[in-house]
């Protein structure tokens, strides 16, 4: 019985637990809701509810005025945010994820979610931001029991084919430029990598956008070791060069190679050689 029912924690099939909050950090009936919220009391994942206020709240690519907006400046608009959002949480530890919903119901909108490293800063960083005021507008923060942003997005939305448009029930996340991207995230370089702002799970396959993502930062790290690579063999030749104090390359044996006496070997010249020749020639007649 118990094997049972955790087999079912989380799902649909579970009758006591709502399984979009266990999966999303969200639920549309909020307080309402049949099945039971749990709360977690210490997570890697914050939630900040409602934070990002998008211009076209009203009508989408319109402002409140009833003008329209450039898709450019929403999404300079939403990009000078996020990176606000990630410099100011970013001093709390080391971020793996940042998304932002851009759903449209009440339960999602504009909700951000942030996923550190380790717990203890996400405890930081919730103690930090109790009290505070973003654009004049109070911060809703708490722990969120989202850990796999993989089963919290809607598969149809990075297939550009959900047809539930801004009020599905799964993660809309909205993307920033590349640029950003990297300036963000690259400060957590290791190796030639750079995380990239969402988790995996091995429960679900990757979707088109994901594998053009894997695509453009595997032609990163070609390029970053061919870079290397030649900065590598430029410096082992100058290094060559220096020894050698020719300023060419070496005929014979290796660049810094040395004799077993711990002295590069001398090189004969022309008439040692004519005379060893001769002596082999005389050699070789005896012989015969």
């Amino acid at each position: 019985m118990a094997e049972h029912l955790a087999s079912i924690f989380g799902t649909e099939k579970d009758r006591v637990n709502c399984p979009f909050y266990f999966k999303i950090g969200a639920c549309r009936h909020g307080d309402r809701c049949s099945r039971l919220h749990n709360r977690p009391t210490i997570s890697p994942t914050l939630l900040l509810s409602n934070m990002y206020q998008r211009p076209d709240m009203i009508t989408p690519g319109v402002d409140p005025n009833g003008q329209p907006l450039d898709p450019r400046k929403i999404q300079q608009h939403f990009e000078d945010f996020y990176e606000d959002i990630f410099e100011e949480l970013s001093k709390f530890g080391h971020i793996e994820c940042l998304n932002v919903c851009d759903n449209l119901a009440d339960h999602m909108i504009g909700n951000v979610y942030v996923q550190f490293r380790e717990e203890d800063e996400a405890a930081a960083a919730l103690a930090a931001l109790h009290g505070r005021f973003y654009s004049g507008r109070p911060i809703i923060a708490d722990f969120s029991p989202v850990t796999d942003f993989r089963e919290a997005t809607c598969r149809q939305f990075e297939e550009n084919s959900c047809n539930r448009g801004g009020y599905c029930n799964f993660m809309h996340v909205k993307l920033i430029g590349r640029e950003l991207r990297r300036k963000l995230f690259g400060r957590y370089r290791g190796g030639g990598r750079y995380h990239i702002s969402r988790s995996r799970s091995r429960s679900r396959s990757a979707s088109p956008r994901h594998r053009r993502e894997r695509d453009y930062d595997r032609r990163d790290r070609e390029k970053d070791y061919r870079k290397g690579s030649r900065d590598r063999h430029d410096r082992d030749r100058d290094r060559g060069r220096e020894r050698d104090g020719s300023g060419g390359r070496r005929r014979h044996g290796s660049p810094g190679r040395k004799s077993r006496s711990g002295s590069p070997p001398a090189r004969e010249g022309s008439e040692e050689r004519r005379a060893r020749i001769e002596q082999w020639n005389r050699e070789r007649e005896e012989k015969q």
